[in-house]
């Protein structure tokens, strides 16, 4: 045996086996521990069954006709068979009958609205408006005054929103 494989309890040994008995010899080791926990949960859910089975019956212990018939109600309730293939090709048949929307977009690919697209504005920018008066430039000696005035002059202001498009430039 491989080395770590001394250590593996006996059902994991059992899986490793059954997977190289199928010809899989390449799988992660966390393949071992999910068909170990799927076995043991399947184990579990027919034991239960059976118990139930078996205390309808008015049984003490369970027994292989108990086994049996929650094996069989597990296969009839979480297994299904495919539909015959002749059913399976009438179905083709009838939906291929429909012929496929045309194309309104012309060739190429179909693109979503610009509004869903990556280059569609995504962003707000929030600008003020400048009064006239505002816009004078400011000196030296009136730096210390306008400080005062700025506090005032920003409560003034009118927000305006504007968008900017993260395409590239387009002809106007």
């Amino acid at each position: 045996m491989a080395d770590g494989e001394e250590d593996l309890p006996r059902d994991a040994k059992i899986v490793k086996t059954l997977l190289k008995s199928m010809g899989v010899d390449n799988y992660e080791p966390r393949v071992v521990h999910q068909l170990l926990e799927l076995w043991y949960r399947y184990v579990v859910d027919v034991l239960t069954d059976a118990q139930v089975y078996s205390e309808h019956a008015a049984k003490s212990t369970i027994d292989s006709d108990d086994l049996k018939l929650a094996i069989q109600s597990k296969v009839n309730f979480s297994f299904s068979q495919p539909p015959p293939r002749e059913v399976l090709l009438e179905l083709a048949r009838e939906r291929n009958k429909i012929p496929l929307p045309k194309s309104l977009s012309g060739p190429g690919m179909a693109l979503p609205p610009e509004s869903d697209m990556l280059i569609s504005p995504n962003y707000q920018l929030l600008i003020s408006k400048k009064r006239a008066s505002e816009a004078v430039e400011e000196t030296e000696e009136d730096e210390e005054a306008s400080d005062s005035k700025a506090n005032t002059s920003q409560e003034q202001r009118t927000p305006q929103r504007v968008s900017f498009p993260l395409g590239p430039k387009r002809a106007r």
